[in-house]
């Protein structure tokens, strides 16, 4: 099966003076998607931004706006996210009472719909639900602050979730969140993941070269099947 592996840079780690130009650069380097944190401070431990930060970037771009909401209550937001201009929502299955109604909500709005698992929260959180997916984000660190190493164990999780996923014939994204870089960037890839987020790695330094380094490792996972998980 041939998979498209796609990178997703994480605004949270851009330089807020110029994010026009930050967001302009990535893009034009090849970066696909948009990754963009938005986190409530009682959810997680910080506060991000929400929706103005949103609104105010989607005229200087026509990348996919893949908004990951770490926040309570999502369910009341997310029409405000869409009309915004979000294209994928993904939220917290610890965080979504009524987890399938939100999912059916967001796809019902025209968008990709996602949902995301905490490091130690199982896989089977999904079992009534992954039919209904676009995308599930395994989060490789705990959420809420950028800079944290990548947590080993959940290459395994990534790795069953795409075994299952293609158990079940589902064209399912499977996105990476927290510590992912050019070392650890080979390890999800070779375990199922194909949208990858990446903070500093990609914002750190020079911004296109970054993205170029990055999609060169990409490239070279481009098929799997299910014996390879």
């Amino acid at each position: 099966m041939n998979r498209k592996n796609i990178l997703a840079p994480s605004i949270l780690a851009a330089d807020f003076k110029t994010l026009g130009d930050e967001v302009s650069i990535v893009k034009k380097a090849g970066a696909e998607y948009l990754h963009i944190d938005v986190m409530d401070g009682a959810f997680v431990p910080s506060i991000s931004f929400g929706m103005p930060v949103i609104s105010s970037i989607r005229s200087a771009t026509d990348a996919l706006f893949d908004v990951h909401l770490m926040i309570v209550e999502p369910e009341k937001y997310i029409a405000e996210f869409a009309a915004c201009g979000a294209d994928s929502i993904t939220v917290h299955a610890e965080a979504a009472r009524h987890l399938q109604r939100v999912i059916c909500d967001i796809k019902e709005r025209g968008l990709r719909a996602g949902v995301a698992l905490n490091p130690a929260t199982p896989l089977n959180a999904l079992d009534y639900v992954l039919p209904y997916l676009d995308m599930v984000l395994i989060m490789t660190v705990n959420p809420g602050y950028g800079g944290q190493p990548y947590i080993p164990e959940m290459t395994e999780k990534i790795r069953t979730l795409r075994r299952k996923a293609l158990e079940l014939g589902l064209d399912l994204d499977i996105e990476v969140d927290g510590g992912i870089n050019d070392r650890t960037l080979p390890l999800v890839l070779e375990a199922g993941a194909n949208v990858c987020v990446a903070g500093s790695a990609v914002f750190g330094g020079d911004r296109a070269a970054n993205v170029w380094k990055m999609l060169g490792v990409m490239e070279r996972y481009t098929e799997y099947s299910l014996q390879d998980f």
